[in-house]
């Protein structure tokens, strides 16, 4: 850990090109993939910033066309898709980059659903949905979070029903993904807290699924082994490149562990928080996730072991199984200011027998590695609360 990490390649399904200052090779590799017109979808916040001015200029000097959609919200809803995709019906890309947080490269995937096959977002909900080929995309993610950089699956809410579709295709997977620690760097600090926990828990929660085999499994051993360590580094100190590097990794590689497993209970159950009560989802996953941890040790506790032994000479990162894992989950969460208690958020009690039947019609809870009924959700909610 000592040092700032190297600039570095490695390839999966997606090309990963990680490095201080690599946001310039935007337009390389988008001339490497043969286009001429790019759309760029990204958020207010990011484009303050400056750091999708410093994309667009890469861009530029590429002599690319370009057009930047800007209504990307936290969240994505099929209202922000459909937005971005009157765009693209006027521009007609042969490129689409998402530009920011998980919420601008889900709102890309949509978007590129829609503009390449047709239909409404709804369409999409599911596996392998996709009618024709989508246009090739470029991802540059600005904070350390979903992974979704490394992922086929583009999250998008109803923005009637505020339920969240995961909407997954082999062809909606990023042809490149830029990670360049210098675009964390000006994350606001609850971003950071949010974003970070939600990698943490992808690192978690994949290495103990249904799914889990041994590619998912060293990722998420990976993926752990950076974002641990880290995760309130970067919050101490956010101008630290180094651990802004290594938590930029960890979130790609926890990408990559969803992408070959998949996730479980915590994140069913912190779905429901986010669509009725509108719970940012890091503070919600922060919420369930030890209290599940300590659910599924009673047959996972090996594997939990496994897990924390790739950092057991680490300092600061706990030694044992799920007990101590779950204590250190929650240890991190309360110092990086996320609350601990539904209560504290506004959840009523007397609603969370409503909040655990819509957990149990999530699809990440058929993946979690005890199976769960909706009276097992509700018991968790019930020790969150």
């Amino acid at each position: 850990m000592n040092g700032l990490m190297t600039a570095a390649k490695f390839e999966s399904a997606t090309r990963v090109v990680f490095g201080v200052g690599k946001v310039a090779t935007l337009g390389e590799f988008a001339r490497e993939l043969g286009v001429k017109r790019v759309l760029m979808a990204s958020d207010p916040g990011v484009i303050a910033a400056g750091h999708t001015g410093r994309g667009i200029d890469s861009l530029t000097a590429a002599d690319l066309d370009f057009h930047l959609f800007d209504g990307v919200q936290e969240n994505p809803t099929t209202e922000n898709v459909e937005a971005g995709l009157m765009i693209a019906r006027q521009f007609q890309p042969d490129l689409i980059v998402g530009f920011g947080g998980g919420s601008s490269m889900d709102c890309a995937k949509g978007i590129n659903f829609l503009y390449s096959c047709g239909g409404r977002m709804q369409d999409y909900w599911g596996i392998g949905k996709a009618t024709s080929p989508l246009l090739p995309m470029i991802a540059v993610p600005t904070t350390a979070g979903t992974g979704s950089e490394t992922q086929s699956f583009a999250l998008i809410s109803d923005a009637e029903t505020h339920v969240k579709m995961a909407c997954g295709d082999k062809r909606a997977a990023f042809r490149v993904a830029i990670l360049d620690p210098e675009l964390t760097v000006t994350q606001p600090p609850r971003v950071a807290a949010l974003a970070g926990f939600d990698a943490l828990s992808h690192a978690v929660e994949t290495y103990v699924t249904k799914k889990r085999n041994e590619v998912s499994c060293d990722y998420s051993q990976r993926a752990w082994q950076e974002l641990a360590p880290n995760y309130l580094r970067v919050l101490d100190q956010p101008n630290d490149l180094d651990a802004q590097g290594h938590m930029q990794m960890g979130a790609c590689l926890a990408g990559s562990a969803i992408e070959n497993s998949m996730l479980g209970a915590a994140h069913a159950l912190a779905n429901p928080l986010t669509a009725t009560y509108g719970i940012a989802h890091g503070e919600a996953v922060a919420l369930m996730l030890p209290h599940v941890v300590r659910f599924n040790g009673r047959e996972c506790d090996p594997w939990y072991h496994e897990l924390l032994a790739t950092t057991e000479n680490t300092p600061n990162c706990p030694n044992g199984g799920a007990e101590e894992l779950a204590n250190f989950l929650r240890d991190v969460a309360t110092r990086a200011g996320l609350p601990d208690k539904l209560e504290a958020c506004g959840v009523e009690r007397g609603r969370l027998a409503n909040l655990a039947d819509a957990a149990a019609c999530q699809w990440t809870a058929s993946f979690n590695p005890i199976p769960v009924d909706r009276n097992d959700l509700l018991k968790l909610y019930e020790a969150a609360y």
